[in-house]
């Protein structure tokens, strides 16, 4: 039954897109475990002189789901696909013609997703990336090489957890070693422009417009880039995705330039970034529980369910927005015909109806149906690299870390969209 529409309090509506809320985290999870009992659609309306235009937060998992399923219903488009502010929006409209900076898979929409979704989608499913697995744990093995290296303590963002995904991904691109630094910079000012630390800005407290200058420039260094990639790889084609992209035609006709740059940019930036958080997330887990690592070290078979839950405990990526397609009912609410909706993945991953004790690492998790690949037609594309990745580099770990422990407290990135550790101190003996 229907009722009318649940408003949330201003100081809880500020809570949900505060960045600095993310990097708290457990105070954020008592937010979302009191409103999924309350008010699970809820709308965030703004307050005199806040400038977003309002939505509805979902927090359920099965409401998420169902809205991450029904792609027809609920749109990327025609709306941000990210929480943004209205300069921002505006912003990007004026410097791009579109509501975001970039246009990639995440943004588009039937007809135009599957076409272009197509395009890789078989260069990234475990038959073909088999293939990479040798190349893969040779780069593992180097980033635990500078492990040991640098040990008994270190960062294992700084040394790990950031760098090996990096270079993967950045492998499967065709871009030189040499330039990863520059590729890691440029990712964490798009995804990182709240966090100072990340975005490299040095500037304590960015106002929005701050923000929308250093990612639109971070956004323009990406497509300079690889507008020289894809020239290339038209030039001299190879087996990598680089080429893929560059070579593609849908409908008969090339990708159009700023397509092309966006499919690019997300898998250059998505593709390692959130991988990143997840194997982050997974290392403190286990550092927090020597027993475990201890458990895991004798039965590799735990492995999977390790990958696995610490892609859910971390959810790097930690919303995304929809917009409703035509009138509809969900969660008891009355969603119009072109509102704006949060589904928030860290509400919906911590759900106590889908997941037991959902704070809690449960490597034996069974059944785990998390949602931070997302769900139906725009579930990630990289997901089964992702866990390759994760899988590799623990197996390697294993063998040549004995104990590891925290030598410090974790710290989190400021943002509302990615998301995850940005420090992890760690101080482990070599086996």
């Amino acid at each position: 039954m229907m009722t009318a529409a649940v408003i949330l309090p201003p100081d809880t509506a500020r809570e949900v897109i505060d960045p600095h809320a993310y990097a708290e985290w457990n105070g954020l999870l008592d937010t979302f475990d009191r409103l999924r009992i309350e008010s699970p659609v809820a709308k965030v309306v703004p307050e005199d002189g806040e400038l977003f235009d309002p939505f509805w937060l979902v927090t359920r998992h099965e409401d998420v789901m169902r809205v991450s399923k029904d792609n027809a219903t609920f749109l990327n488009n025609p709306r941000p696909v990210v929480f943004s502010l209205r300069s921002a929006i505006e912003f990007s409209r004026k410097a791009t013609g579109s509501n975001m900076l970039v246009d990639s898979l995440v943004v588009f929409d039937a007809p135009i997703h599957p076409k272009y979704r197509r395009l890789t989608q078989d260069w990234f499913m475990p038959r073909n990336l088999a293939r990479m697995e040798e190349e893969i744990r040779g780069i593992a093995q180097r980033t635990v090489d500078r492990l040991v290296g640098a040990g008994p303590e270190a960062d294992f963002c700084k040394l790990v957890s950031a760098p090996y995904p990096l270079h993967v991904v950045m492998q499967i691109l065709g871009v030189p070693e040499g330039d990863e630094p520059r590729m890691l910079m440029l990712t964490q000012q798009m995804f990182g422009g709240q966090d100072a630390d990340l975005s490299g800005s040095g500037m304590e407290n960015m106002s929005p417009e701050q923000v929308i200058q250093l990612v639109a420039g971070a956004v323009r260094n990406f497509e300079d880039y690889f507008a020289g990639i894809a020239a290339d790889r038209r030039a001299n084609p190879t087996d990598d995705v680089a080429s893929v992209i560059a070579n593609a035609t849908v409908d008969g006709e090339p990708l159009p330039d700023r397509d092309m740059a966006g499919y690019y940019i997300i898998v250059a930036t998505a593709g390692h970034d959130t991988t990143s958080a997840s194997t982050a997330g997974a290392m403190m887990a286990l550092a927090h529980d020597p027993e475990q690592w201890a458990r895991v070290r004798a039965d590799r078979s735990l492995l999977p369910g390790i990958v696995e839950e610490a892609i859910r405990w971390t959810t790097p990526v930690q919303h995304f927005m929809r917009t409703a397609a035509e009138d509809v009912e969900l969660g008891g609410q009355q969603i119009r015909k072109g509102d704006w909706l949060m589904i928030n993945y860290v509400a919906a991953n911590h759900d106590p109806a889908q997941f037991e004790n959902p704070r809690k690492f449960d490597a034996a998790r069974s059944p785990n149906r998390h949602l931070a690949f997302g769900a139906g037609a725009h579930q990630c594309l990289g997901l089964h690299l992702a866990r390759m990745e994760m899988k590799i580099l623990f197996e390697t770990l294993l063998d040549r870390i004995e104990t590891i422990e925290l030598a410090g407290e974790p710290k989190r990135a400021t943002s509302t969209f990615v998301g995850g550790l940005k420090t992890l101190p760690v101080r482990f003996r070599a086996a």
